[in-house]
């Protein structure tokens, strides 16, 4: 699943199973609970079918018809505007949300630190963790401060400027 070096791991228990589908569910076009099965077992989790059902249920999944016609497997907002092609929209959601609470932005190696008001970090790194960014692996938040794990410097740097630009656009 990671574009990275260094792959992710996860534990084998079901909160990680339940974060593997919806990372999927985000990052794939998902038609039938055979292919999400599929991809599931390349990344080395087996899951019946009654599980994976009762999985999507609690993650609150549900059958979409894209823009192109397609019925798949959604999650969230995010899920339905990115695959129905309209990340745009769910960039300005982010910046509607980012505007107003981030006060700055600074890259370190592979870090961003995003300074926020007190108070606000929970949430807007609650907000950057719920879109799948390419090459950002997590955040951790304090009072006032975000810290966004990047897989590597590069990217670190880009994705600073892209949330400067996003935070800047209200």
């Amino acid at each position: 699943m990671s574009d990275s070096n260094t792959p992710v791991q996860r534990p084998a228990t079901r909160a990680a199973r339940l974060s593997m589908i919806e990372e999927i569910l985000l990052s794939h076009i998902i038609t039938s609970q055979s292919q999400l099965s599929g991809i599931l077992s390349d990344e080395g989790i087996d899951v019946t079918q009654a599980t994976l059902s009762r999985d999507l249920d609690e993650i609150n999944a549900m059958k979409t018809r894209l823009k192109d016609g397609t019925i798949a497997y959604t999650v969230g907002d995010a899920a339905v505007h990115q695959a129905a092609g309209i990340g745009e929209k769910a960039e300005q959601q982010m910046a509607k949300v980012l505007g107003g609470l981030v006060t700055s932005v600074a890259a370190a190696r592979n870090l961003i630190v995003v300074h926020t008001p007190s108070g606000a970090a929970q949430y807007v790194a609650s907000v950057i963790d719920k879109q799948p960014i390419d090459g950002v692996l997590g955040t951790i938040a304090g009072d006032d401060t975000v810290m966004v794990i990047c897989s590597d410097d590069e990217t670190a740097e880009a994705r600073a400027q892209w949330l400067l630009s996003i935070a800047s656009k209200n």
